[in-house]
């Protein structure tokens, strides 16, 4: 950058003036084009390319606005390597077991009384790793974290951090952790096990194995001030060194017959029930299913209500979803 252009850019942000760095901002883009520095311009190109919050210019935008919009970028190519969720946004109600939902709320209680904990030299639970079966919640709960912290999502993109070129893959770690440790925020490793296979079952002895290494060495010096979740179907098959990088380690289970009428009623809660429903009968069509079937049970019914026109959900409609869920479930399995 020549110096004019230097002076004029510090000049336009005394001046509080956004329309000057704007075209500043381009100028040095062309500019670093013109030069040969391709990869460069590519990549401030991709910055001025993300959404930003305007301001009156009298007042620079504050770190609470920049969380929500700097994410990490890939090393080759400039591509965003998260999706931010703001806490408004995000689901965030569950139907758990007592011991289940005791493990949640320790890890809030936590986290609001973190400065009182290390007042008294002890650390707040601040990395989980939720296991389970499929849609039973542990995404859910990673959502539910940061609704009840205050605290932004940040989802990893896993297909983005991965490159084929040697050691890169470890740098877009390093982005995306330097991102969490810059801007409060529940760090969301959904599906971890992507990445984090363990290294004695894999014959790749290559990339894969770096970026296992590379995130265990992250984890190990995780001292963000958010959060970090990380969430797998399949706990067997993670790098059994990745365990001992969290403070706690939980099962989001399937729901129980309790659980299963709770997640009905709730559901259901916005609609007008036409009559009595047995509901023992239809959680017992519902045994072993998951969270996120018993919900979609109670949601076809009442889709089916509402476009026929009827007094309300009736018990029929609630067995024609189940048997309908049931249904495609099979045809999954025989596939």
């Amino acid at each position: 950058m020549n110096a004019d252009i230097l002076k004029r850019v510090v000049r336009a942000i005394a001046d509080g003036s956004q329309n000057d760095l704007d075209r500043l901002a381009a100028k040095i883009v062309e500019s670093e084009r013109r030069t040969g520095h391709k990869r460069l311009a590519d990549q401030l190109e991709a910055i001025l390319r993300q959404p930003r919050k305007r301001t009156n210019g009298n007042s620079p935008t504050g770190d609470s606005d920049r969380k929500l919009t700097e994410l990490p970028l890939s090393r080759r190519n400039a591509e965003s390597l998260a999706t931010l969720f703001p806490t408004e946004t995000l689901e965030h109600h569950m139907v758990l077991p007592k011991d289940t939902e005791e493990r949640f709320a320790r890890i809030e209680s936590e986290y609001a009384a973190r400065d009182r904990l290390r007042q008294h030299g002890l650390k707040p639970r601040k990395s989980v790793l939720l296991y389970g079966p499929p849609g039973c919640g542990k995404s859910l709960g990673a959502k539910r974290l940061a609704w009840n912290t205050g605290l932004p999502l940040m989802k990893v993109r896993f297909d983005a951090p991965i490159s084929s070129y040697f050691g890169e893959s470890a740098l877009n770690l390093r982005s995306i952790f330097t991102a969490a440790k810059e801007f409060p925020c529940v760090l969301l490793l959904d599906e971890c096990d992507f990445i984090a296979r363990s290294r004695v079952n894999t014959k790749d002895i290559g990339e894969a194995s770096r970026i296992v290494n590379s995130l265990l060495q992250f984890m190990e010096d995780y001292d963000a001030p958010g959060l970090l979740v990380a969430t797998t179907n399949v706990e067997s098959e993670l790098d059994l060194a990745l365990f001992r990088r969290f403070d706690d380690v939980f099962l989001i289970p399937p729901p129980g017959p309790e659980e299963i009428q709770k997640l009905l009623r709730l559901t259901l809660s916005a609609v007008r029930l036409a009559e009595m429903i047995n509901w023992e009968r239809i959680v017992d069509k519902l045994s072993g299913a998951s969270a996120a079937m018993v919900v979609k049970t109670a949601q076809d019914a009442a889709k089916a209500a509402v476009l026929g026109e009827t007094k309300g959900v009736t018990e029929s409609l609630l067995l024609q979803a189940v048997a309908e869920i049931r249904k495609g479930e099979s045809s999954a399995q025989e596939e």
